[in-house]
C-alpha cells in the first residue's frame, strides 16, 4: 500500500476561509478532472482560421544551397508561405543574447531547425504541402560532444569562474585527495500539451496572441519586434497550460512570432500547434552537464578545498545558457561547504536545438557532482555516506572551529541550523540506521538481489539570478456586488499559482476563497512581468497581489473611518480590521461588524476607487559577475530524502521500495498543493536520473522523440511506500508572502536520492570498498554494465590481501 504522510492543520478562521495558510484545492481542479479546463487548442477559432506547419531542418550542420518552395505553394489548400525573406521586422530572436534567427537562410545548426512555415485551410493540407519542398542541404560534420568543443573553446557565451580562497594550497596540503568526473544527462520537458498557439489580427497593425507560454511579455516584445511594431499593439493572453517546466519560457516565442507574421500577412487567424514528435526536434532540453571535481579532505572527510568544473551543453545558441550554467556553478556546492574552492563554468556550443530552462534551471546539474563527490569520500575512508555528508554541512563556529557558513561565491548561508534539523529529524523518522543495519546484513547474503540507501539533502537558492527579474505587478478589481477579480503576470501551468494569489487577496481582505476570482494572465493588464520561473511565482505575484490588496483596504478604512456612525465622531481607525466578510471596527461592547457588501457599495456611493495595482521587487539581492561574488539569493529553500532500491543486479533491472522526504517551505500558503509539489517533483527527478534518456544518433538526429522511445516516470514506478511531510515551525527568515518558501524547484533534487542509492547497492557488490561510477540516466543498462564491471574487479581482488572491512555501520 502506498502510504503518505499529510499535514493536518487545525481548523482556525484563516482555514474556513480558505485563505492563504490553508489546504485548499486547486482552483480549476475540477475542471481538470472533468475536461472542461480549457488550453490553447480548445478555444474555439474564427471560421477562416489558417492552420500553420512547418519545414524542419533533416540534418545537424550544413549550409542551405537550396530551397525550393513552389510546389509548396501551389499544393492544394495552401494560402501563405513564408521564409526569412518575409519577415518584416527584427529577424534574430533571441531572448537574451542574439543567435537565433526566426528562420535558417544559410547556416543549419541542428535537426529541427525550422526553414519555413506554410499556411493553409486544414492542418492536414499544410503538413502535406511541407512535404513538397525542394531542400539541398551542403552537410557538414555536426559536433555533438559538449567536451571536445570546450576543448576547442567553442562556447555559445563565455566561461565564468567563482572562487574563493587559496584553493590550490587547500588542495596541496589535504591529507587526502580524490578527483572524479561524471556525465548528467538532460531531460525532456514531455509538458502534455505541446507547443500551442493561435493568433488574430486586431484593428490597426495589431494582434491578439492565445498562447501557451511561461513569460507572455518576452513573447509579446518578440512578436511586436518581428512585426515591426510597438508592444502596446500585441496582446498577449494566457490562461492555463498543460505543463510547461520551463520548456515555455524562451521556447514558445517562435511559434508565436511565426503565426503573428501570417496573420498579419493574410489578414486571417493563425493556428499553430507541433505535433509530439516535431516538438521534441525543434525544441531544448535540459542542458546535459560534463562535471568534474578534484577535491581535498581531511581524515573525517571534511572539504579542505579544491576545484569543480562544469561543462554545459547548451546546443547551438545562447538562450538562456548564461544564466542555467551560472546556477550549475551556484549550486556545486548543494549543502556542504567547500572551503577554499574554485569552480568554473563553460557553455559549449554543439550542434543540437538550443537547450533551455527547466525545473531547477541548472541547479540539479551542478549538485551531482558535489554529491557524487560525498560518496567517493565516503567509501574512501569506511564511512557511511550520510556521516559524510552531515560533516560537511553549512555549520556555525562549534567546538573551538571555525565557521563554515560562506558560499564559494560569497553568500553567507542563514539558518544553518535548519538543514541539520531536517536531516536529524528524517534520520529518526524514517528509521536510517536500523534500515542500514538491516540492508547491509541482507547484501552480504544475497548474491543477486542488492539494496541500497541513501539520504541526501537540498539546499536551492530562490531568485532570478538575473537581478531585474525579480519584480512584478498585479491589479485588484472589486464590483459592486463585493466580488473581486485579481489579476497578476504570473502564470499557471498547473502548481496551484492562480490558487495561491487568490488565497493571499481572501486573507488581506478577510473574504472567504470563493468571493475572490482570478483571470487569464494579459499583457494589457500587468505589463513587463517576469517569466513563471525559478520557483519565483508565489512569491513575486503574490507580494504583488499582497500589495494591491493591503493598499485598497487602507482605501477602504480610511471611507469607513468618516462614512459609518458620524453621529458618535466616526469609527475607530486604528482598531479596523477585516474579518469573515465584515469590517470590524471597535472593541468589546463597542464593536461594530459592517458587512463586506455594505461597505463595497457605501464605498461606490462615495466616489471611491475600487481597484488597486500593486508591485513587489524582491530586496537584498545582488551579484557581481567580474568578481563572482554577492548575494545571488533571497533566501534558501532546503529539504532531504532517504531512498531504498532493489537492484537486480544480473539484469540490471531496479525498483524504488521506500522514500521518505521532509521539506522545508516554511509557512505554507496552501499544504496540499505544496505536498503534490513535493511528490511531484521527487518523481520527476527520479525520472531524469533514471529512465528519461535521450539518444541521438551519429548523424544528430534525435531518436527518442516520443512516448514510445523516452521514458518518464508513471504510476506504477510510486515507491509502495511514500512518506512525505513538510516540515512544520519553521518560517522563513527572509520577509517572503508570509513567511512562506518556494516549492516549485527545489523538491526535484531530492531525486538524487535514488541515483545515490542505487551507487550505494551497486557498492555493495565489492564489500562497500569502492564507489561506483554511474553516469545518469542510471538506465538498467548502465547499472548492469556497472554491476558487471564491479563483479569482474572483486574476482580479480579475491586473491589479493583485504583491505579492513568497509561496509557502512
Amino acid at each position: 500500500m502506498r502510504t503518505l504522510t499529510r499535514l493536518s492543520p487545525s481548523p482556525d478562521t484563516t482555514e474556513r476561509q480558505g485563505s492563504a495558510g490553508a489546504p485548499r484545492a486547486h482552483e480549476s481542479a475540477i475542471k481538470h478532472v472533468t475536461g472542461r479546463a480549457a488550453y490553447i487548442d480548445d478555444q474555439p477559432a474564427p471560421a477562416d482560421t489558417l492552420h500553420v506547419a512547418l519545414g524542419l531542418s533533416p540534418v545537424a550542420h550544413g549550409w542551405l544551397n537550396r530551397l525550393d518552395l513552389e510546389k509548396v505553394r501551389s499544393a492544394p489548400g495552401v494560402v501563405d508561405v513564408i521564409t526569412l525573406a518575409d519577415v518584416p521586422g527584427h529577424t534574430d530572436i533571441g531572448p537574451v543574447f542574439p543567435g537565433d534567427p526566426i528562420f535558417a537562410s544559410d547556416e543549419i545548426s541542428y535537426v529541427g531547425q525550422c526553414l519555413f512555415a506554410v499556411a493553409a485551410e486544414s492542418h492536414k493540407a499544410a503538413r502535406l504541402a511541407v512535404k513538397e519542398a525542394v531542400v539541398e542541404i551542403d552537410e557538414r560534420p555536426a559536433c555533438l560532444d559538449p567536451v571536445a568543443a570546450t576543448e576547442r573553446e567553442e562556447f555559445v557565451r563565455p566561461t565564468h569562474v567563482q572562487e574563493r580562497g587559496d584553493w590550490q594550497r587547500a588542495l596541496a596540503d589535504a591529507p587526502h585527495r580524490l578527483e572524479g568526473e561524471q556525465f548528467v544527462g538532460g531531460q525532456e520537458h514531455f509538458y502534455l500539451e505541446g507547443q500551442a498557439c493561435l493568433v488574430v489580427p486586431s484593428e490597426d497593425e495589431g494582434v491578439m496572441v492565445y498562447t501557451s507560454n511561461q513569460h507572455p511579455s518576452e513573447t509579446q516584445k518578440l512578436v511586436a519586434e518581428v512585426l515591426g511594431i510597438p508592444f502596446h499593439a500585441v496582446t498577449m493572453e494566457m490562461r492555463r497550460m498543460g505543463g510547461g517546466f520551463g520548456g515555455k519560457e524562451t521556447q514558445a516565442s517562435p511559434w508565436a512570432c511565426i503565426a503573428a507574421i501570417i496573420a498579419r500577412r493574410t489578414g486571417r487567424a493563425a493556428k499553430l500547434r507541433l505535433p509530439r514528435a516535431e516538438d521534441t526536434r525543434a525544441t531544448g532540453k535540459r542542458h546535459p552537464f560534463h562535471n568534474r571535481y578534484r577535491l581535498g579532505f581531511d581524515e573525517r572527510g571534511v572539504l579542505a578545498g579544491g576545484e569543480i568544473t562544469v561543462i554545459g551543453d547548451c546546443g547551438y545558441s545562447p538562450d538562456l545558457s548564461d544564466a542555467v550554467v551560472d546556477r550549475a556553478m551556484f549550486h556545486a556546492d548543494n549543502a556542504y561547504s567547500l572551503g577554499d574552492a574554485r569552480v568554473t563554468g563553460h557553455r559549449a556550443r554543439t550542434n543540437t536545438a538550443s537547450n533551455t530552462a527547466f525545473r531547477g534551471f541548472g541547479g540539479p546539474q551542478g549538485m551531482m557532482i558535489i554529491e557524487r563527490a560525498m560518496d567517493d569520500i565516503a567509501r574512501h575512508l569506511g564511512e557511511d555516506p550520510l556521516t559524510i555528508r552531515k560533516r560537511n554541512l553549512y555549520r556555525a563556529a562549534d567546538d573551538g572551529g571555525a565557521a563554515r557558513d560562506v558560499t564559494h561565491y560569497g553568500q553567507r548561508v542563514e539558518q544553518l541550523s535548519l538543514l541539520h534539523d531536517i536531516i536529524d529529524q528524517l534520520e529518526t523518522s524514517s528509521d536510517y540506521w536500523q534500515r542500514r543495519r538491516e540492508i547491509t546484513a541482507f547484501n552480504a547474503t544475497s548474491p543477486i538481489i542488492k539494496k541500497g540507501l541513501a539520504l541526501t539533502p537540498v539546499k536551492f537558492g530562490i531568485s532570478f539570478t538575473v537581478q531585474h527579474l525579480n519584480q512584478a505587478g498585479a491589479l485588484l478589481l472589486v464590483y459592486t456586488d463585493g466580488s473581486v477579480m485579481i489579476n497578476h503576470g504570473g502564470t499557471e501551468m498547473g502548481q496551484g499559482l492562480h490558487t495561491k494569489v487568490c488565497q493571499v487577496v481572501a486573507r488581506e481582505l478577510g473574504l472567504d476563497l470563493e468571493r475572490v476570482r482570478i483571470s487569464a494572465t494579459r499583457t494589457d493588464k500587468v505589463p513587463n512581468t517576469s517569466p513563471t520561473a525559478a520557483s519565483s511565482g508565489a512569491d513575486l505575484n503574490g507580494q504583488a497581489a499582497r500589495d494591491a490588496a493591503s493598499k485598497l483596504r487602507e482605501r477602504l478604512f480610511d471611507f469607513a473611518a468618516e462614512h459609518f456612525d458620524r453621529e458618535n465622531g466616526g469609527l475607530d481607525r486604528e482598531a479596523m480590521h477585516l474579518e469573515d466578510g465584515h469590517l470590524v471596527a471597535g472593541i468589546g461592547e463597542s464593536e461594530q461588524r459592517i458587512p463586506w457588501g455594505e461597505l463595497i457599495q457605501a464605498a461606490y456611493m462615495g466616489r471611491v476607487s475600487l481597484s488597486e495595482k500593486g508591485f513587489y521587487a524582491t530586496p537584498l539581492i545582488h551579484y557581481d559577475r567580474a568578481s563572482g561574488r554577492g548575494r545571488p539569493f533571497y533566501y534558501f529553500a532546503h529539504g532531504a530524502a532517504v531512498a531504498e532500491v532493489e537492484v537486480d543486479t544480473l539484469s540490471g533491472e531496479y525498483r524504488l521500495s521506500r522514500a521518505d522526504i521532509l521539506h522545508d517551505v516554511g509557512d505554507s500558503l496552501n499544504p496540499a498543493i505544496d505536498i503534490g509539489q513535493v511528490e511531484g517533483a521527487f518523481i520527476q527527478g527520479m525520472g531524469w536520473l533514471t529512465s528519461e534518456e535521450l539518444k541521438w544518433n551519429d548523424a544528430g538526429r534525435l531518436v527518442t522523440d516520443g512516448p514510445s522511445t523516452y521514458k518518464i516516470p508513471a504510476f506504477g514506478d510510486l515507491p509502495p511506500t511514500f512518506n512525505v511531510e513538510l516540515l512544520q515551525g519553521h518560517p522563513n527568515s527572509q520577509a517572503s508572502i508570509y513567511r512562506s518558501k518556494a516549492v516549485g524547484e527545489p523538491p526535484f533534487m531530492l531525486g538524487i536520492s535514488v541515483w545515490s542509492a542505487l551507487r550505494d547497492a551497486l557498492a555493495s557488490l565489492v564489500d562497500y570498498r569502492e564507489s561506483p561510477a554511474l553516469d545518469t540516466p542510471a538506465t538498467p543498462e548502465r547499472v548492469l554494465m556497472v554491476a558487471e564491471a564491479l563483479r569482474r574487479q572483486y574476482a580479480e581482488d579475491a586473491t589479493s590481501p583485504r583491505r579492513p572491512d568497509h561496509a557502512p555501520a
